[in-house]
Parts: C-alpha cells; structure tokens; sequence
C-alpha cells in the first residue's frame, strides 16, 4: 500500500496540478498521510529551481495548517479519528511511549525533530500535541520554524546545487536534524533560564 501511494505521489510532480497536489500532500502529511511531501517537493524542486522557494512556502504554510489539524484531532476527536489511525499505521505503541514523555520541554523538542526529519512522524507529535494541550501558539510557532527551515533549506540547496546536494542530504540528514534539534534544545533552555 505505501508503495503505491509513494508512486501515486510521484507522479503528481510532473503534473500540471504538481503544486496543489504539494499544498494537499503537505497538509494531510501532518495529520494523516503515511508518505511525506519530500517525494514530491524534492522532484518539484529538481525539475524547476527557479520555483524551489515558491514551492518551499506551499509546502510550510499547508503544512502548519496541517499540523493544527493534527492538534485539533489531538484535543477534540482523539478517540474518533486519531486513534483508529494509529492503529492503522501501526503507530499506537510509539504514540504511548510518546505520550509518557511529555513536557513543554519534550513536546517542543519532539516538533522540532518531526518538522526537520520525521523522526518522530510528524502525525503523530501532531497528534500528540493536542492530546497533551500543548499550547497551540508555541505549537505553530515551533510548527513554522522547523518545517519551514526544512522546506526553505532544502529549496535553497536544490536551487544552489541542484542533483548533487541529493546524496549528501539522503546520507546525512539525521545528522544535520540532530545537530539542529540540540542547538533549538539549547536556545530553549536558555530562554527559559533569561526568562
């Protein structure tokens, strides 16, 4: 099934239709959609460089706008929708050990780490964020920074480098969302010590 649907997205990037097909993509991938928008936003970028950045922005504002579905799922229809979901993708396990670790602290750490390298997915800390109530200002801002940091990131990189910066990402990502993930756990830490 994720086969077809990673090949379905695919073939939406040579459409005509390619950036609402992003834009929809995007935003279900926050909430709901197993395959993440880079199997169409990298292909979109690669064939057209000159609309990296425009497509860099679809992707972050439908995504954000995805991901408040996914926190309004979390505080309203967590029984309804959210849960039948997990079970379908196998996710409900690693939802509740999620769930256990919760805290301003953890949550934020969690949407920063999701929005830059979908570990954990993003649907889930989603999700989770509305589970947990997690303040919904803070939950778009964290939102906007590092889903737009990842789409603007890569836009740039694809535009500047097109083909060969694909490899050294593919390889090194984790690393970089890493690196990333401590630096924004360092600058929270921080805030809150100033503060």
């Amino acid at each position: 099934m994720l086969r077809a649907l990673y090949h379905w997205t695919l073939r939406w990037s040579a459409s005509a239709h390619a950036e609402k097909a992003l834009a929809a993509i995007s935003f279900t991938e926050s909430s709901v959609f197993p395959v993440p928008a880079d199997v169409l936003f990298l292909p979109m970028c690669l064939s057209r460089p000159d609309r990296a950045l425009r497509y860099a922005a679809i992707a972050t504002v439908a995504s954000v706008l995805g991901g408040i579905l996914g926190w309004a799922i979390g505080v309203w229809a967590f029984d309804a929708l959210a849960r039948p979901l997990l079970e379908l993708y196998g996710k409900e396990a690693a939802f509740e050990a999620l769930k256990s670790q919760t805290g301003t602290a953890a949550i934020l750490t969690m949407l920063v780490t999701s929005g830059l390298s979908h570990i954990p997915p993003m649907k889930v800390v989603t999700i989770l964020s509305g589970v947990v109530a997690f303040d919904l200002k803070l939950f778009i801002l964290s939102a906007i920074v590092a889903r737009g940091g990842r789409f603007f990131a890569l836009a740039f990189l694809l535009r500047r480098y097109g083909l060969k910066i694909t490899a050294f990402l593919e390889t090194r990502l984790n690393w970089i969302a890493l690196g990333l993930t401590a630096l924004a756990a360092l600058a929270f830490i921080a805030f809150e010590v100033l503060r």
